[in-house]
């Protein structure tokens, strides 16, 4: 299946699925969880189907032999789980349109989860009802039909990827309760290819995993870099998250996407199920930011946050009640130190945060210091506005490597602002395209010397615009012009093909010197140090006043101009209600 043959899979499964919601006796944020259910359903009876004949066989050849196993234990050697019968998707599809239909998923559903313990408490089951209206029996029916429509010949990594889209969609729709879930996948693609995780016997960490996207995209950048199977079984995602649901969509998703993990339910402020500090090789996450609530006794002598310092209200006698303990007046710095701690030797993390942490004063601020000082903050990213669902205004990224703090670079740190490159996806909403994604992430790679893959991007680049269309009109096949552009991009701001600041979109900031990062007074704000591009419009003083002059009397016009209409369109009101 090419890349525009699942893109029109996806967007027809969406809209198929996304038409009944109007009919479903369900709150909007909960529409999500039973079409997740049936995608998972769906992908188990494929990749059951696919493994079928091999099973059948397997079985058959050692019976009455020493080696002899039950058809489970050999389908779960095979394929990584047992289906039931009453799970297949045919049989559910082929049954009569009613309320019964709602029985047999949950039914199906809870012998999946019997028959393979790792699965138990994942899956939805009671909400099925739900999508058998009295007005409209036959709805459940209709959104089964939907996902037979999948292909049964379908590679199982593109479920995981069906999957995704689905989340994305959902995380979309339902705003800022969505985004709480979910974090844009070109944001950690991007994310993951400034990490550049190595394929081993690596353990990566994720304490507010959402649904799970971080490990799945860490997974498929391992994928697309040449990582076997049984390289794949030596990687181990840990994930933490408090809202019960959405550990079963992260559980669903790693299971869909054949990533190995632990993902427990708990609150990372006040509970370290994984052990993580010095542990880990990988840290990523979206977490929530500007909590207010986290109480400062709880977590003032846990190691995974006071290594830099917690963040402290401004005076001892900062307001309390008698009856209420004192908290920490912004936790995003508990998060920040948490990434810090858990890192093993070599390990590298990253995570968004708010903007506002870039600059944060009083304790964060000495918190910040000694983060800086100590060398683990390697590189900083001012993404665009409108990144998120659940947030409008730019987030920063945080980069940390705890093998720098041991290199000549040690007291340097790396800025971007990437909040001009985008591309929109509709009004309210912005993403990173491919492209985007790779030219950022060279940045990287060339501050890491490595130009053969500054080499190699250009050469894919001119590759792609040898073969594309001078023209099109089709969204999904770019034309020449656009791979121009593209290498236009890289070769204008790095002509030498080695890495050197650029205005206004990056820089390699120290920490002494004419405005380096003390002399910044340790802000960790990309804008503070890339600068701004000023356009030169090739004017002299005069010609500009000229200019400026001739707009204002335009501009004066234009008042004019309003006030006489708008006089006339209050005429207009007073003669209809006379």
């Amino acid at each position: 299946m090419t890349d525009i043959q699942l893109k029109k899979l996806k967007d027809d499964l969406w809209h198929s699925a996304d038409m009944l919601r109007a009919s479903a006796h369900l709150a909007a944020n909960k529409y999500g969880q039973p079409i997740l259910g049936l995608i998972f359903l769906r992908y188990a009876d494929i990749l059951f189907k696919q493994h079928k004949a091999e099973i059948a066989e397997e079985y058959q050849r050692k019976i009455g032999t020493r080696a002899e196993k039950t058809m489970k234990q050999v389908s779960i050697e095979k394929c990584g789980f047992y289906l039931p019968e009453c799970a297949y998707f045919d049989f559910i599809n082929n049954a009569p349109d009613d309320a019964e239909k709602a029985t047999l998923i949950k039914k199906a559903m809870e012998e999946i989860e019997k028959e393979n313990p790792s699965m138990a408490g994942v899956l939805p089951k009671e909400v099925y009802g739900q999508l058998v209206p009295e007005e409209e029996p036959e709805l459940l029916s209709k959104i089964i039909r939907v996902f037979k429509d999948i292909p049964e010949d379908i590679s199982i990594d593109l479920f995981g990827e069906i999957y995704e889209y689905f989340l994305g969609n959902f995380a979309l729709q339902e705003g800022k309760d969505g985004g709480t879930f979910y974090t844009p996948a070109t944001v950690v693609r991007y994310m993951v290819e400034v990490l550049k995780p190595e394929i081993g016997n690596k353990l990566f960490l994720d304490p507010a995993c959402g649904s799970g996207g971080m490990f799945v995209q860490a997974a498929r950048y391992m994928h697309r870099h040449n990582a076997t199977a049984e390289d794949m079984m030596k990687f181990m995602c840990y994930g933490v998250e408090k809202e019960p649901d959405t550990v079963k969509l992260a559980k669903m998703n790693l299971l869909l996407n054949n990533v190995r993990g632990d993902v427990r339910e708990a609150n990372s402020f006040y509970a370290d199920p994984h052990n993580a500090v010095g542990r880990f090789d990988y840290v990523m996450a979206n977490p929530p930011f500007n909590v207010d609530e986290v109480v400062y006794d709880k977590v003032k002598d846990d190691p995974r946050f006071n290594e830099y310092g917690i963040p402290k209200n401004k005076s001892k006698t900062a307001k309390k009640d008698s009856d209420k303990k004192e908290t920490v007046p912004n936790a995003n710095y508990l998060w920040i130190s948490y990434f810090a701690t858990a890192l093993n030797e070599k390990g590298r993390a990253g995570l968004v945060m708010a903007n506002s942490a870039s600059d944060a004063g009083n304790s964060e601020y000495d918190i910040r210091k000694k983060m800086i000082e100590a060398g683990i903050i390697k590189q900083m990213v001012t993404l665009p506005s409108n990144m998120f669902s659940s947030v409008t205004l730019p987030a920063t990224l945080w980069f940390f490597d705890n093998a720098k703090k041991n290199t000549d670079k040690k007291d340097e740190i790396l800025f971007v602002d990437a909040r001009n490159v985008f591309t929109q996806v509709d009004r309210a909403h912005r993403k990173f395209s491919e492209e985007q994604i790779k030219n950022l992430a060279i940045i990287t790679r060339l501050y890491e010397g490595d130009t053969a893959a500054f080499t190699e991007l250009v050469a894919e680049y001119k590759a792609k615009l040898a073969n594309a269309p001078e023209t099109s009109d089709d969204k999904d096949v770019m034309p020449k012009s656009y791979w121009q552009a593209n290498i236009d991009w890289l070769l204008e701001r790095f002509p030498d093909g080695v890495y050197r600041d650029v205005v206004g979109l990056c820089k390699a900031a120290k920490l002494d010197g004419e405005d380096g990062i003390i002399d910044q007074d340790y802000s960790l704000n990309p804008g503070r140090y890339v600068g701004v591009v000023i356009e030169d419009d090739g004017m002299t003083a005069e010609e500009f006043k000229a200019e400026m002059l001739s707009l204002n009397t335009e501009l004066a016009k234009l008042n004019d101009e309003a006030h006489r209409l708008e006089a006339k369109i209050t005429d207009n009101l007073k003669g209809l209600f006379e």
